[in-house]
């Protein structure tokens, strides 16, 4: 169970943000810890970009920092590359890993947010998506400095730009334990798996990588980006995110110490463990 402090933190970010959200500046929530996180979380999830209070913002830094230790930290240590977990023949089996688990508890140099194409994270309260994941584990000023992103795209292209599929965007990591998040909108297949999809994917992985080069980013955590939500076939994704970690490394080998395949479902394990042979 969380210390007494912690519980003390959670009162108070609940009260400021019932207070600041107007709407449900009533909302009656029961005195159990976790009823009461997850109205915290829902609350922040649905609040609109824009400033806070900075004594809140600095309890809410608090709250989700000790939170983070709570959950668990894993370093890259922790992380054994595919050739000391599964004999990986890869060529580059010493600098690539695949990890199950919650991608919000690594400290790495940067994970990578699957993001949709208004770039402000997920509105739906506690939703499991992982845009959901890392935006209230990262804190508000994630989601207010991505607003500044799209606000500034919007100025340049007009007031109803959307993020294209493909590209990636650099922001901090605020609360995370990882330095950085890179956010990229993966496509979404509707029907038919085309040509244009695929490269849209590929597309994904090349710009996060370039995206690390450009800032020594020296490793990285890719989430399984465009499967469940965006119904990208979970095996071709697989297969498109190795083939293109594995083009880039040929030409970047020693810019990196670090690629990992976040997964969280067992049969995404499967697969790259499978493509990682």
């Amino acid at each position: 169970m969380p210390d007494r402090k912690q519980e003390e933190r959670l009162d108070y970010l609940l009260r400021e943000f019932k207070e600041d959200s107007v709407r449900y500046r009533d909302l009656e929530v029961g005195e159990d810890y976790a009823e009461k996180r997850m109205a915290l979380r829902s609350l922040m999830n649905i609040r609109m970009p824009g400033e806070m209070a900075q004594d809140v913002v600095r309890v809410q830094d608090e709250f989700l920092t000790e939170e983070a230790e709570e959950k668990g930290i894993v370093t890259l240590e922790q992380i054994p590359t595919a050739v000391q977990q599964y004999g990986s023949s890869h060529p580059f089996a010493e600098k690539i890993s695949v990890w199950q688990g919650d991608i919000t508890r690594l400290r790495v140099g940067a994970i990578v947010n699957a993001a949709n194409s208004r770039m402000l994270g997920c509105f739906v309260p506690c939703h499991q998506c992982i845009d959901n994941a890392i935006h209230s584990a990262a804190g508000i000023e994630l989601r207010e400095e991505c607003s500044h992103y799209m606000n500034r795209r919007k100025m340049q292209y007009g007031p109803r730009y959307e993020e294209p599929a493909g590209q990636a965007v650099l922001t901090r990591g605020y609360n995370l334990p990882a330095e950085y998040v890179i956010h990229t909108v993966g496509p979404i297949v509707g029907g038919r798996l085309t040509g244009k999809l695929r490269e849209d994917l590929r597309n994904c992985y090349r710009n996060v990588l370039e995206c690390c080069l450009e800032h020594q980013i020296r490793s990285v955590a890719f989430c399984c980006i465009s499967t469940g939500e965006f119904h990208f076939p979970n095996d071709e994704a697989a297969k498109i995110a190795v083939q293109t970690v594995t083009e880039f490394l040929r030409m970047h080998e020693g810019a990196f110490e670090k690629i990992i395949f976040n997964v969280f479902k067992d049969v995404d394990r499967e697969l790259y463990e499978e493509e990682l042979k």
